[in-house]
């Protein structure tokens, strides 16, 4: 079936949900109710709150009131008749104005004895086809997507047009709920956020920060064979800069508000580039000097929304894996390519394979969005065109979605838990060197300002790639990215002193290691160990200890026996090669 066929059965579900609640709660006003990728939601202003645990009711009376739809019943009427006809719902009420100041006909829909404000687009048979479907979620939701309206109830659910269809759809969602990264990293004690620090801003606590230490560190070890030049610049910069780099005014909304300072507002930094660009400036530059690489794990700040806020997902400080490369217009294909190819370097390392890349492209019909520079458009789209194309890498096009002052490139992903998301950022600027004066010496002595810049982002920011992480693995990393990779556990007190030993040696070598001496069963600590999903277990007994070879048990529940030598070589070897698999 085709998706256009799926969101009418969809769109459908959604008036069949609305005609539900509107029986059972009668004095509830219903809003809006479209298909989504995954399903379909209703807006609801209710008099009394309701939950999930309401749910069962509502899918009852839906499946009750179906059986008399026979199908949707298209009316055109006034806007006066309209208005009539909604006269008690001050949210359909402001829909209909809204059209009908467009010069636009009304349109309602009706099925049994519902009806409601809608363009169209549904399922021909309800009663045949809209049998499937389940009620999944509740959430709150501005009206209209604005803080400053009231806020409703918004319920999800889905639909298809098969039983098959939603029982696997419903799976992968209870799949997803396992790996959810919120869930993860509340179980496996990596971040949290509280209130009395803000909403947004994610406290890591000590294993969540060597996740992202040893994520930053593989970054500073690549980014150095790259040719990157490391830079650290301030978290706040004067309002100047970002006048200068056309954050302000442009980008206001999405930064925190001035600090008001003796000689003059100060900002949060919501990009690194204009401090990068101010390093370029800070000494003169020849052709031989270029490209010039700088890269920063920078931290940046983003007035979000509080209710647009989600885990890891979207944050209000995130730390940026940003860097900028300056360079000559014969230099964009060879350097975009060796940006595309420490990107996929990155993604074989974490095992990553589905993925593809979008080349985001100006529209020039709409020169008010974009740097009207038409030659440098149609020069830089096909360079990178040229690039995906030569590195035989899948990748579609998409007109109207570039920046404003250049093309991108991004990458795309199909998450564990399926969800698509951009991971990964490469955009190519030429509107940086007139905002800043970006110039350089050319062979023949003159100075020359035909620079441009990559913006690249390969490993995203750390809130974001964790969270990707975290369900990509489902808290289960590789050995060499673990925060606790391996646990000594004494079967009694008396073999203690032998497994501080052992864990003694393992620390030294570099391997991230504890000791579990509570007075708890051997069993028990063996659990407690797999549920943090610790690598391994070395157990030790009388006869680790009379033998030197010790028992180790894989977080799946393979036991090998090995010295403490051999443990070591492998638990090294594989840090080193940071493998995806397990050492053994």
């Amino acid at each position: 079936m085709n998706n256009e066929k799926l969101s009418e059965l969809r769109h459908s579900a959604a008036h069949l949900l609305a005609a539900a609640v509107l029986e059972i709660y009668p004095d509830t006003k219903n809003t809006i109710g479209p298909s989504t990728d995954e399903g379909f939601y209703y807006d609801f202003d209710f008099r009394t709150p309701i939950s999930e645990i309401d749910f069962p009711q509502i899918e009852q009376k839906m499946r009750e009131i179906v059986k008399k739809w026979n199908k949707f019943e298209k009316i055109d009427i006034s806007k006066d008749e309209a208005l009539k006809q909604f006269e008690q719902n001050e949210y359909k009420k402001e829909l209909i104005l809204e059209i009908s100041g467009k010069d636009e006909k009304i349109t309602l829909y009706k099925s049994g004895d519902f009806v409601d404000l809608c363009r169209g687009g549904h399922a021909n048979n309800p009663r045949e086809h809209l049998k499937h479907f389940k009620l999944l979620s509740i959430a709150g939701a501005y009206w209209r997507g604005s803080e400053k309206n009231k806020m409703l109830t918004r319920i999800y659910g889905t639909a298809f047009f098969t039983k098959k269809e939603l029982d696997e759809f419903l799976l992968q969602k209870e799949e997803a709920k396992k790996r959810d990264h919120r869930k993860l990293g509340k179980e496996l004690d990596l971040f949290f956020i509280d209130d009395i620090v803000g909403k947004g801003l994610i406290m890591w606590l000590p294993k969540g920060t060597i996740l992202r230490d040893q994520i930053e560190s593989l970054a500073r070890e690549k980014e150095l064979q790259y040719g990157y030049k490391r830079v650290i610049t301030p978290h706040i910069a004067k309002e100047e800069l970002f006048l200068r780099s056309g954050h302000l005014p442009y980008y206001r909304d999405s930064m925190f508000p001035a600090m008001k300072m003796d000689d003059g507002d100060y900002y949060l930094k919501a990009m690194n580039c204009p401090h990068h660009h101010t390093i370029f400036n800070h000494k003169s530059h020849t052709y031989k000097d270029l490209p010039v690489r700088f890269a920063e794990y920078g931290t940046c700040y983003r007035n979000e929304l509080s209710g647009t806020l989600a885990g890891l997902l979207r944050v209000r400080g995130m730390a940026m894996n940003d860097a900028h490369i300056y360079l000559r217009k014969d230099q964009i294909k060879e350097e975009f390519k060796a940006v595309i190819s420490l990107t996929q370097e990155y993604f074989e390392i974490f095992g990553l394979k589905k993925y593809w890349f979008r080349l985001s492209k100006w529209d020039p019909e709409h020169t008010e969005k974009y740097i009207n520079e038409p030659e440098n458009w149609q020069y830089t789209e096909e360079i990178l065109r040229q690039v995906l194309t030569e590195l035989k890498v899948d990748f579609l096009e998409a007109m109207d979605e570039a920046a404003f002052y250049g093309p991108k490139v991004d990458v795309q992903f199909k998450s564990a838990i399926g969800r698509e998301e951009t991971m990964s950022t490469i955009q190519l600027d030429f509107a940086a060197r007139k905002r800043f004066n970006l110039r350089y010496v050319d062979a023949d002595g003159t100075e020359k300002n035909d620079i441009f810049v990559i913006h690249r982002a390969p490993l995203s920011v750390h809130e974001r790639f964790l969270a990707f992480l975290i369900e990509h693995y489902a808290g289960a990393f590789p050995f060499w990215l673990s925060p606790v990779q391996a646990v000594v556990i004494p079967i009694a007190e008396r073999h203690n002193e032998y497994a501080n030993k052992i864990n003694s040696q393992l620390i030294k070598s570099g391997i991230r290691s504890e000791v579990d001496t509570r007075s708890e069963s051997m069993q028990k600590k063996i659990k407690l160990a797999q549920n943090q999903k610790i690598n391994y277990m070395i157990i030790i007994g009388d006869k680790e200890i009379e033998t030197d070879n010790l028992s180790v048990r894989s977080r799946s529940g393979q036991i090998n026996e090995l010295n403490i030598t051999e443990i070591l070589h492998k638990f090294i070897t594989s840090i080193e090669k940071r493998e995806g698999s397990d050492p053994f």
